[in-house]
């Protein structure tokens, strides 16, 4: 039973980490302006194949972030350290006034250039940008076997999911929101991404303060005065 538990925490944490840096209600409206002058039945399709690019490059830095780790000699506590200090940047930026717009308006402009938007901008960076590369690959230090990747994978495609029932609503959420509330869940996503990236460095701190290799040293050199 505490085994099942376990997953299942582990598929919360996965789903509550991400959904704020994803950020689907922030991403409806850009959606709804790359996909301009779009039918339905398009915007559906683009929907669907942006939400599956998300889970194929989350679920890959996931499966690859054990040897990313090991080949340029990653500890846990830099990782979650590192990611720590970016989620806390994007959660300031999100809480921060508004921009002028422009860029995205550059984005938006040269995405309805294209005759695909989902792997990019959509996919790449809007939805798994390097926000929840980041958290993806910090829980790959709470994977101790297959099961715990499992949960995290249904985890990613629970969000895919919900993601993609808010950009197929997402003219319709925008209209009933407006402007003021999607502002007003920016901002309160952007405050639990600073809390996750403080908690994340918190965690990267802990880790190295109680290394048992550091503890070891410090006990050697208080014994040897």
């Amino acid at each position: 039973m505490s085994n099942v538990s376990h997953l299942w925490a582990i598929f919360l944490g996965t789903f509550i980490g991400l959904l704020p840096i994803i950020n689907p209600l922030a991403a409806g409206p850009t959606f709804l302006a790359i996909t301009d002058g779009d039918s339905e039945e398009r915007r559906s399709r683009q929907a669907l194949k942006g939400c599956f690019y998300m889970v194929c490059i989350l679920v890959s830095f996931l499966i690859g972030g054990t040897f990313l780790m090991n080949f340029f000699g990653i500890s846990i506590p830099g990782l979650r350290i590192a990611g720590g200090i970016m989620l806390t940047g994007i959660g300031m930026n999100m809480l921060s006034t508004a921009r002028d717009g422009l860029s995205d308006r550059e984005q938006n402009a040269a995405a309805l250039q294209k005759p695909d938007i989902s792997f990019s901008p959509l996919a790449m960076p809007m939805l798994s940008g390097p926000g929840s590369i980041a958290v993806t690959l910090g829980f790959t230090s709470l994977a101790d076997d297959w099961l715990d990747y499992v949960a995290i994978i249904a985890g990613i495609v629970c969000v895919a999911l919900l993601t993609y029932i808010v950009l197929r609503l997402s003219s319709r959420l925008v209209r009933f929101i407006g402007p003021v509330g999607v502002n007003a869940m920016t901002k309160i996503m952007g405050f639990l991404i600073m809390a996750i990236g403080v908690q994340f460095v918190v965690n990267g701190v802990l880790g190295i303060a109680t290394d048992p290799e550091l503890l070891r040293g410090i006990r050697n050199v208080l014994a040897g005065r």
